[in-house]
């Protein structure tokens, strides 16, 4: 899979801005600083189509990017302590709003540190998935950061942690570019999947017409 002109769509601050698409969204959400902006940058073949920032905490809003066969949600980062406690809320309701309307969200892609433990939060954010029976798929960024022998360890605990198989996580680099294959073709199976689904449903639907 090759994306090509992804281009930035809009950014929302409330669940009366949410975009319904006409096509597969996939999210991406994560703790703050673990790279999901870099992660975005990388898939797109663009440097900076997403903002990226030394200081935690810069993605506050829902930030849209239309990817061609799919429209990619950027999900505010969680975790960051040196904001209010209001501030943290706000956020906190931003994404169980988001999540809330589950319907319209075709994947998601749930970012960890592969460096560190999960945190708490990490672990509340894949039950929030669990919650809403949304499909996910646990990415372990920046993988160069540690030595490759190291990296079926550090996946296998981060899947203990988190009750999840290691195969289902993905180690990427946004740096160098490990990984990045695997994760386009999770995405070109993701899709697949969505247009099976769309067409048969569609095809259910014109049965039902031509009975009545």
């Amino acid at each position: 899979m090759i994306i090509k002109n992804a281009e930035f769509i809009t950014s929302v601050a409330n669940k009366k801005q949410f975009i319904v698409p006409n096509k597969p969204l996939i999210a991406i959400c994560g703790k703050s600083n673990v790279g999901k902006s870099s992660l975005i940058n990388a898939l797109a073949n663009r440097k900076k189509l997403a903002k990226t920032s030394v200081t935690p905490g810069r993605t506050r809003l829902v930030n849209y990017f239309d990817f061609g066969s799919f429209i990619l949600a950027d999900l505010p980062g969680y975790g960051f302590a040196k904001v209010s406690q209001a501030e943290k809320e706000k956020w906190a309701h931003l994404l169980e709003d988001f999540f809330a309307y589950s319907k319209l969200i075709t994947h998601v892609f749930s970012l960890v540190d592969i460096r560190h433990k999960p945190t708490s939060d990490d672990l509340q954010m894949i039950n929030y998935l669990h919650h809403y029976a949304l499909p996910f798929t646990i990415i372990a960024t920046k993988a160069d950061k540690i030595g490759k022998t190291r990296i079926k360890d550090r996946l296998k605990e981060i899947g203990n942690y988190l009750a999840v198989g290691e195969s289902s996580i993905y180690p990427v680099s946004s740096e160098t570019g490990y990984g990045k294959d695997k994760i386009l073709q999770k995405i070109e199976s993701v899709l697949e999947i969505y247009n099976d689904e769309f067409f048969n449903t569609t095809d259910e639907e014109d049965d039902e017409e031509t009975q009545e």
